[in-house]
């Protein structure tokens, strides 16, 4: 993604404490540039934070990763807590910021923009942020445009994003040197592992120069594929609006004599989106996800299962993500991928639908009905729910005072239910996937009665949930 001249990732920045504290901790501007100064935080005299007891986050202050530990255990993992500081490292009149969305569309996109804009100025008096068009490219290749709480009022209330996006186009020398130019000294990054990655360059190019510019990510997956935060945003509404997909699958299935209904919910390694929507639902008889491989004829397979569906009740609803059994398909594009690196798919909801009417018609004999049902683009094109908007608010809010407060090489994530600051190397180390041996898709099998199509040697080590 990233050109070949882009700088190497930097070591973690590891403090050690008693009983085997550990805080992964985060850069800081201070970290390669001596003697900045710092000035009283503007929010001590905001009349709306004002009045907040201890409003100001201690410099002390870190969220473990796992809350469930033995009493003689170590303390483990931690990461530095977001939120406003007593000092900060820029003037609201020298800030420069800018923001980009890259990747694919996901709800919340708009008011993260919102949110970040409206941070800046009523938070800490900043009038100048610039929105990046059309992705990475656009620091290079784009016209932008200036952003005001005035032109953002509304933009939550839309699906998409208002600055444009696009896959690929990362090439760290050329976005740093348009950074340098434009003067840019807060970079705000909304995107994906992959999109993370890229800043994770952008920051390590910045230090290399010696450049006074923070660098926050903020983490976008409608997949949730994302590690260490609780959950990313959009996913939400994601699973809010599968449902209604999920409802009209069940709708059609149950009007008609031996009918399946067939959706396909978006899953490209993780199956999050369908596990939730399937326990949410009530109404699905068998969940299919990428990290749960499953067999279609024999004993136990999912043929052998649908038959059985259909003589006891009649009907049944699938739901299967569109990273399943990719296994089983052609093997055609399997190493082909798109500008963010991500594997081309087979269509494996057309796929599934065929054979299941080519197994019932040919092999079987029996007349089936099949409707396949993919909302996919309609699930991501939506705006943003309720409790998403709320905590895309919270997200965008840690990230400014992060910036603020001269941090830099991090995302704002949510972990244990706090938000914190987590260094780059961590988000984009691996993908969060569901645990096929964990409570929570136990849960789903007792939920639907599927067989679990799984041998002894496809079982992990399960983590407590």
């Amino acid at each position: 993604m990233a050109s070949s001249a882009s700088p190497e990732l930097s070591k973690p920045k590891i403090l050690n404490g008693p009983g085997d504290y550990v805080l992964e901790d985060v850069p800081h501007l201070s970290d390669y540039i001596p003697d900045l100064h710092t000035y009283p935080n503007p929010l001590q005299d905001n009349p709306a934070y004002s009045v907040v007891k201890q409003y100001f986050v201690h410099v002390d202050d870190s969220v473990p990763q796992k809350v469930v530990v033995h009493k003689d255990g170590p303390r483990g993992i931690h990461f530095r807590r977001a939120g406003a500081r007593q000092k900060v490292y820029f003037q609201p009149d020298e800030v420069h910021a800018c923001i980009v969305t890259c990747g694919g569309l996901c709800p919340g996109l708009n008011t993260v923009v919102r949110e970040i804009v409206c941070g800046l100025h009523h938070m800490y008096g900043v009038k100048k942020v610039l929105g990046i068009d059309g992705g990475y490219r656009g620091f290079y290749a784009k016209n932008t445009v200036y952003l005001n709480p005035k032109a953002v009022n509304d933009i939550h209330k839309r699906g998409g994003t208002i600055l444009g996006t696009s896959r690929g186009g990362h090439d760290t020398s050329k976005i740093v040197d348009s950074i340098q130019d434009r003067g840019i000294n807060q970079v705000y990054i909304i995107g994906g592992d992959g999109t993370q990655r890229g800043a994770a360059l952008i920051f390590e190019e910045i230090r290399r120069r010696g450049l006074k510019v923070s660098v926050a990510g903020i983490p976008k997956t409608i997949d949730n594929d994302i590690p260490v935060i609780d959950k990313s945003f959009g996913f939400d509404t994601a699973v809010e609006e599968a449902q209604r997909a999920i409802n009209a699958a069940h709708v059609e299935a149950e009007s008609f004599d031996n009918c399946i209904g067939l959706v396909k919910v978006m899953g490209r390694y993780s199956g999050f989106i369908a596990m939730h929507a399937t326990l949410a639902s009530r109404d699905v008889d068998c969940c299919l996800i990428p990290e749960s491989p499953f067999y279609l004829e024999g004993p136990g397979g999912l043929f052998e299962y649908i038959e059985k569906r259909l003589k006891e009740d009649g009907h049944m609803v699938v739901v299967i993500a569109e990273g399943a059994g990719q296994e089983l398909l052609s093997e055609s594009i399997q190493s082909m991928t798109d500008a963010s690196g991500n594997k081309l798919l087979q269509d494996v909801g057309l796929w599934l639908s065929q054979r299941i009417k080519d197994y019932f018609s040919k092999e079987r004999k029996m007349l089936i009905n099949l409707k396949y049902i993919d909302p996919t683009y309609m699930i991501r094109a939506v705006p943003s729910n309720a409790s998403d908007n709320v905590y895309c608010t919270l997200l965008a809010q840690s990230a400014v005072h992060g910036a603020m407060a001269g941090y830099t090489g991090f995302t704002s994530g949510l972990v244990n239910g706090r938000h914190t600051y987590i260094p780059f190397n961590r988000i984009i180390e691996k993908q969060n996937k569901v645990v096929i041996t964990d409570r929570m898709w136990a849960r789903l099998l007792s939920s639907t009665n599927q067989p679990s199509f799984l041998s002894a040697k496809d079982v992990e080590p399960s983590t407590p949930s």
